[in-house]
């Protein structure tokens, strides 16, 4: 299993890694994880830019952004 440490490539993308630990090595799903890394990102930092244009305490806004990712559900979860 990796340590949180070598989860990052040296040009600041994941190394992505299957539940056993071992990286992903299909590029092309690589390409898709990290798409949605960077659209996830930008969605995240816009949204907290309007929060604090439009008043919005900042601390709450990343408290409000980190539940959401919390609360996300696996739907293909086994035991359901």
């Amino acid at each position: 299993m990796s340590s949180k440490g070598d989860d990052k490539i040296r040009d600041g993308k994941h190394v992505w890694r299957q539940p056993d630990g071992n990286p992903v090595s299909c590029v092309e799903k690589i390409k898709v994880l990290n798409q949605n890394l960077d659209e996830i990102r930008q969605l995240a930092q816009d949204a907290l830019e309007d929060a604090i244009l439009m008043g919005c305490d900042e601390a709450q806004i990343r408290a409000v952004l980190q539940s959401v990712i919390e609360d996300l559900q696996n739907p293909y979860r086994k035991d359901k």
